[in-house]
């Protein structure tokens, strides 16, 4: 009996749902703590007293509900592993990023568990989230790829101080989120009223934060520049427009709930700002590269030789 097979068309299907779950999870991570509920359920794998469901009250069942989506979470991770081996044609990157996947989350279930046990220590915590957007680099790659031919990547853009310039913008974003999960364990949204603090000043912190935004909005004002200087803007043009559009909007959005005190629907907001941020500054750098189709022998008939002495 033969297994299944997969359109490619149909796999990329796939790997858009796991990109929107594992997004989903970082956004309803961020609810657990944001509400003061990361220890709602204060066991594990069980939510108390060895109860697989949590009883209802507000906190337990807000982390409850981000339990169950890890499960969604990892339902999707599966189906992207699954989907890999049954694709027509079977690739072996994208089978490698899938698995990519399924590490990734059986860290973060392992980690998760860890931060329970900790009380929610902001070590845990923050190592929590940053793990959460290399899963999801991951996925967001196995998207793009999905969506690609098979054959030799090659660069699109080849221009060195373009790609430079690109390379940096990732790195600065990556310290962006470091610096703001930094300043989230310095702040008063812990997940519980007990929860441990970092000992830095939180105005402190959040100036290194800004600061870092401030160098990937000039990061990315200079890259618009060189981009148009040396002819890439029907390929780059999009994606870096779209990174200064998020980065303006989350700029304005950080300013605004610093200065009223840090409410919480403005950092729930935040975060997703940060997230949608992640994925447009990714795409910016798989802009850079494309795969190439390879063009195959030519089956016709081949020339005959010419005598010798033929002019």
């Amino acid at each position: 009996m033969s297994l299944p097979r997969l359109s490619a068309a149909s796999y990329r299907r796939i790997t858009f749902v796991a990109v929107v779950a594992l997004a989903a999870i970082i956004v309803s991570g961020a609810a657990v703590r944001l509400t003061g509920s990361g220890l709602g359920c204060p066991d594990w794998p069980t939510c108390d007293n060895d109860r697989l469901v949590a009883p209802l009250e507000y906190h337990a069942m807000v982390e409850f509900v981000n339990r169950t989506i890890t499960g969604l979470v990892s339902v999707a991770v599966m189906l992207a592993v699954l989907g890999s081996l049954l694709r027509e044609p079977r690739r072996r990157d994208l089978t490698w990023l899938s698995i990519g996947l399924v590490a990734g989350v059986i860290g973060q279930i392992v980690l998760g568990g860890i931060t329970v046990l900790v009380d929610l220590h902001p070590v845990a915590v923050m190592s929590h989230f940053l793990l959460s957007m290399v899963i999801l680099a991951d996925a967001v790659v196995l998207h793009h790829r999905a969506g690609e031919p098979e054959g030799p990547r090659r660069a699109v853009v080849a221009t060195p101080v373009v790609r430079r310039a690109v390379a940096a913008i990732v790195v600065a974003t990556a310290a962006v989120l470091v610096a703001g999960t930094v300043v989230t364990g310095s702040g008063p949204h812990g997940g519980d009223e007990e929860a441990r603090r970092f000992g830095f000043t939180p105005s402190a912190v959040t100036r290194v934060h800004s600061l870092l935004a401030w160098v990937v909005v000039g990061l990315t004002v200079a890259t618009i520049v060189l981009v148009r200087r040396h002819g890439h803007r029907a390929r780059l043009d999009g994606p870096l427009e779209r990174v200064l559009a998020v980065l303006v909007a989350q700029g304005f959005i950080g300013y605004v709930q610093y200065a009223l005190d840090v409410p919480v629907l403005l950092v729930g907001t935040h975060i997703v700002g940060a997230v949608l941020l992640w994925v447009v500054v990714l795409q910016l750098a798989l802009a850079l590269d494309e795969v190439r189709a390879p063009v195959g022998p030519s089956t016709g008939p081949r020339p005959a030789a010419q005598p010798t002495g033929a002019r």
